[in-house]
């Protein structure tokens, strides 16, 4: 077996199983910025926040990332833009199966999230979808297809409701003492 194997999967098992449960936000930004493709400046994970392949993960500048989320970066990679909240128990998936395969065969693609997407709390957004710069997924939407910028869609699957201002100007500074 694959020695790089082998020590990935310790060092994820390490940060999913207890460094994400540890109240220490300074210990777990240092852990991730080892374990993360790249991890910006400013970008705040809460408790409980697994990653599966960090290598494959990038958090752009200022993200917030609320507790218990979940990144699959097994085999694609999954890349957030600037300034992007995802709120809690969302879950950012980039494998699964093809249903019409005989032999129960692998699928996926990555998964971009373009500058100032807001992403609610239990969001599912599936396999190979791009999420437009300034979008917002509503809470419990699962996304199936990709999101245009600044559109606002909700509901499973999710489908545009509205759009958003297309001249987004904030920075995100989450920092919360314990989470």
């Amino acid at each position: 077996m694959d020695h790089r194997l082998i020590c990935g999967t310790l060092v994820a098992q390490a940060y999913n199983a207890i460094i994400t449960r540890l109240p220490s936000r300074l210990l777990r930004k240092c852990y991730l910025k080892m374990f993360l493709r790249d991890l910006g400046e400013g970008t705040g994970v809460q408790m409980g926040c697994r990653f599966l392949n960090g290598r494959k993960i990038s958090l752009g500048k200022r993200n917030v990332i609320n507790f218990d989320c979940l990144f699959d970066g097994r085999i694609y990679a999954i890349r957030t833009g600037d300034d992007v909240s995802i709120g809690p128990e969302a879950a950012i998936l980039t494998l699964g199966h093809d249903p019409q395969s005989p032999i129960f065969a692998n699928r996926g693609g990555e998964v971009t999230i373009g500058d100032h997407v807001w992403i609610g709390y239990r969001a599912l957004i599936l396999p190979g979808i791009s999420i437009g710069a300034g979008a917002v997924v509503a809470a419990g939407a699962v996304v199936t297809r990709d999101v245009e910028p600044f559109t606002i869609v909700a509901g499973s699957p999710a489908r545009k409701i509205g759009g958003r201002p297309r001249r987004l100007d904030y920075h995100l500074d989450f920092q919360p003492l314990l989470a």
